[in-house]
């Protein structure tokens, strides 16, 4: 489960990271200094933010977890990850045109914004992976339950569990090594 949450960090980050150097070449309007310090201002502000949405339902769902029957379908994390990445490919598209688009009135802040946001979404899953280690199981959504790469969405009625040693994904959605 913190797969499905952890697929969309890394290209959100370094999107986030391209935007914001590309946002440094125009001026602004507002110069470059006063963008850098509203992107450096607005980086912790949307990762807080996006680590700290909707925790309260994945908690909820923790809870109801009940482990994984022999018909329940678990994907490859490979698979997951794809398919994720794939589903919200236009959606980093335009927020990567965005970012750069407001580049042109305050430089560099709209990619510290989305690497912000690429940056909560890790840590929300460094806290999955935490609260997994603890338990020592790891969460799983059925494939049919997950709409659109929500892993906390309203069709998803509970988590499925297994052992820390299942699948290929540690805890917190990360390579198995």
């Amino acid at each position: 489960m913190a797969v499905i949450v952890r697929a969309g960090a890394a290209p959100m980050v370094w999107l986030g990271v391209l935007a914001a150097a590309v946002g440094l070449v125009p001026e602004g309007l507002t110069g470059r200094r006063i963008g850098l310090y509203g992107g450096a201002a607005l980086f912790p502000v949307a990762a807080a933010v996006v680590a700290a949405v909707r925790t309260g339902r994945y908690r909820e769902l923790e809870h109801t977890a009940t482990r994984a029957a022999r018909g329940d379908v678990l994907q490859d994390r490979a698979v997951t990850v794809r398919n994720r990445r794939r589903d919200h490919r236009w959606w980093l598209l335009a927020a990567f045109a965005a970012a750069v688009g407001l580049s042109f009135a305050v430089p560099a802040a709209g990619g510290m914004l989305l690497a912000g946001a690429g940056a909560g979404l890790w840590l929300k899953a460094r806290a999955l992976g935490r609260r997994e280690s603890a338990a020592e199981k790891l969460l799983w959504v059925r494939t049919d339950w997950v709409e659109g790469g929500r892993p906390a969405g309203a069709r998803v009625k509970g988590y499925r569990t297994t052992g820390p040693a299942a699948g290929d994904a540690a805890p917190g959605g990360a390579r198995r090594r």
